[in-house]
């Protein structure tokens, strides 16, 4: 188990979200970077669909009570033992009275950390992610504070916990690490796909010129319901309201400000919003790990691109785990 004693700037539960409830109104959640928390899942042999920690610009400061391996992908966020920088994408022993703690966010900003056998939280609908704004799910339904103690489901003893010295001082590792496929380092712009929205053909010509030729910055009052754009304003032709749809993941909504909204893991069921865009499924990663006051810059794509880029990285997930498997396996 982790003892808390600080909880970061936001650090939740979160899972791959709860699936099926839509139609009831009620949200997926779920982790914002969904391929990380799956790959760090992956790294210390647990379902895809396990919960870990979401972590968010600062980490939080946890006691290890017990002997166990975890993984840190996503954002590197200078996760640390004793002043030791911790590996990311690849699973680490770490010994049981162990202080990890995180320094600066050096790139990305958000990182997830699976530890062996999942976090011990109820169900919710079928899932462990937290929910904020209605305060269920995860731990307590809310981020976690000094104090809490987080528990681990029972597993089976990890391949690494019979190799690796129980006395190492500080934690063990191994050579090799899984590659992510996509590069959310501290570029001034990141690139971001889009397939066109249903409303799209509803926006001026300008609008639509700027939307793709401009870039936009995430603002401050972003969270993870959805991150809010300034720049360029975009206008439609029309005026008229429009009855509310569904919305999904990466849906980028534009308020009657003009200023468009990237729909995120806490999102709406549905907006009644224009949609001007579409994040692509393989995109969300780099919208996820973008911090505010940084750049944003669209580019428009077929949906033959974004299927077999969908594809790619599902091949990608699925080389990792294998090899991943079969490097346990030789241990």
């Amino acid at each position: 188990m982790f003892k808390v004693w600080k909880p970061g700037f936001l650090t939740t539960i979160q899972d791959l979200g709860r699936t099926g409830f839509q139609k009831d109104g009620f949200i997926v959640s779920g982790a914002i970077d969904p391929f990380s928390l799956r790959i760090a899942n992956i790294l210390v042999g647990n379902s895809e669909q396990e919960a870990g920690l979401e972590i968010t610009l600062q980490g939080p400061t946890l006691s290890v009570e017990e002997d166990t391996v975890i993984a840190i992908t996503g954002g590197d966020l200078t996760p640390m033992i004793q002043n030791n920088p911790l590996p990311m994408w690849r699973p680490i022993f770490v010994p049981k009275g162990s202080l990890i703690e995180w320094g600066g966010c050096k790139t990305g900003c958000r990182a997830y950390l699976s530890v062996a056998g999942g976090l011990s939280v109820p169900k919710v609908l079928g899932s462990k992610s937290t929910y904020l704004r209605a305060g269920i799910g995860g731990f307590e339904g809310r981020g976690i504070k000094k104090g809490d103690t987080l528990f681990i489901e029972e597993k089976p003893e990890h391949p690494l916990l019979s190799v690796f010295d129980k006395d190492y001082a500080d934690f063990s590792t191994v050579s090799w690490q899984a590659s992510p496929p996509y590069d959310f380092a501290n570029k001034k712009t990141k690139t971001v796909r889009v397939l066109p929205g249903v409303h799209y053909s509803q926006f001026t010509n300008e609008s639509l010129d700027a939307f793709f030729q401009e870039s936009f910055q995430v603002h401050t009052q972003s969270d993870r319901m959805g991150y809010r754009l300034h720049g360029p304003l975009l206008e439609r032709r029309q005026k008229d309201e429009i009855l509310s749809e569904a919305v999904t993941l990466g849906t980028v909504q534009v308020p009657a400000d003009g200023n468009p909204v990237i729909l995120l893991a806490d999102r709406q069921t549905t907006g009644g919003y224009p949609r001007i865009a579409q994040v692509i499924s393989v995109d969300i990663s780099v919208v996820a790990q973008t911090k505010p006051g940084e750049q944003l810059h669209f580019k428009a794509v077929t949906w033959g691109e974004a299927e077999s880029l969908y594809v790619d990285r599902q091949i990608d997930v699925h080389s990792i785990k294998s090899s991943t498997y079969e490097k346990l396996r030789q241990v």
